[in-house]
């Protein structure tokens, strides 16, 4: 009988025993999560919308747990304040323009807080010190965005509706083109010409290039014009001497205007012939009277050869004609 109360009490007493380690390590396991255990510092931040953060929420930086939610009270009128447990280790690298933001763990997991680093310029941050907030789009937000943004693509897709029908009816321009064949074919007629005359163009920049390298070529007159100095000297005289020659066929071109000018006026011989009718009759008159004067004299020349008186004066002068014209032997 005493057996069996002994063995009751140390059955009782290992139970007991096992509970008690079990706790033990539940407590330093749940400590070792939230790091209790760990040396820290604690920092505070105030936001306007804390989005369902709580006590305990962790807090990260750059992608690791430093520490977790502490405390969380209303501040001011309508803001939250939240202090932060901050592991000893992070210290050094969490300077004072560090700053905080709200972000989740995960699409839908817990809210956690987002601390970055800051500037090495500012110096770290101690006990007691808050940080500066960060705004961030909050799931609501994004959730506005989100209706903003469906709304507008139901505009479009109505406005592309209406512009499908329209385009399917053949109305307006671009309807016009794809319902009427006419007006079709005349824009690809347009197309088709468009591409012609571009490739006209580059056919022409390109004999363009090819006639500027001819210019180019050494020992070419365009060559010559533009690098020989003797050659661009003689081409300068020519001209000057071509403006020379200019200049003389003009002087005589004037000339010519005054000399012909006096054609037209009457204090001249040859205007006054020109111009004057009663002259040129008076003149025509002479020449009719020097005319029938050199026949009358012609037939008394005739008749003086005639005369017995002067007939061997001219048989005479015949003969020493005839001989002086005669070839000598």
């Amino acid at each position: 009988m005493q057996v069996t109360d002994n063995r009751k009490q140390i059955t009782v007493g290992v139970f007991i025993l096992l509970g008690l380690v079990i706790f033990v390590l539940g407590v330093f396991t749940l400590g070792s999560q939230r790091k209790a255990f760990v040396k820290s510092f604690t920092v505070n931040a105030v936001f306007s919308d804390i989005q369902g953060l709580k006590a305990g929420n962790n807090v990260w930086f750059s992608g690791v747990k430093i520490g977790t939610i502490k405390k969380i009270q209303f501040y001011g009128i309508s803001q939250v304040q939240v202090f932060m447990n901050i592991e000893e280790d992070a210290h050094k690298y969490i300077h004072k323009n560090a700053s905080a933001s709200i972000s989740s763990d995960g699409l839908i997991g817990n809210k956690i807080v987002v601390i970055s680093g800051g500037s090495p310029k500012f110096p770290f941050v101690e006990d007691g010190d808050q940080l500066q907030v960060a705004n961030t789009l909050s799931t609501d937000d994004i959730m506005k965005t989100f209706q903003v943004n469906n709304k507008n693509l139901v505009d479009v897709t109505s406005d592309f509706k209406v512009l499908a029908k329209n385009l399917v009816e053949g109305k307006g321009t671009a309807g016009a083109l794809l319902a009427d064949e006419k007006i079709a074919n005349n824009f690809k007629a347009i197309v088709e010409n468009l591409k012609t005359t571009t490739e006209s163009a580059n056919r022409m920049a390109a004999e363009m290039n090819t006639f500027t390298k001819t210019l180019n070529t050494k020992g070419g007159l365009a060559d010559k014009l533009m690098t020989d100095t003797a050659v661009f000297a003689k081409l300068q005289q020519s001209v000057n001497e071509l403006q020379k020659t200019a200049a003389s066929a003009s002087a005589m071109t004037e000339n010519l205007n005054k000399a012909t000018a006096k054609f037209n006026q009457t204090d001249n011989a040859v205007g006054l012939l020109i111009n004057d009718q009663q002259t040129a009759d008076r003149i025509k008159g002479i020449m009719k009277n020097l005319e029938t004067s050199s026949q009358k004299l012609d037939e008394n020349m005739e008749a003086l050869q005639h005369n017995f008186l002067l007939r061997g004066f001219f048989k005479k002068k015949a003969k020493a004609e005839a001989a002086a014209a005669a070839p000598q032997k």
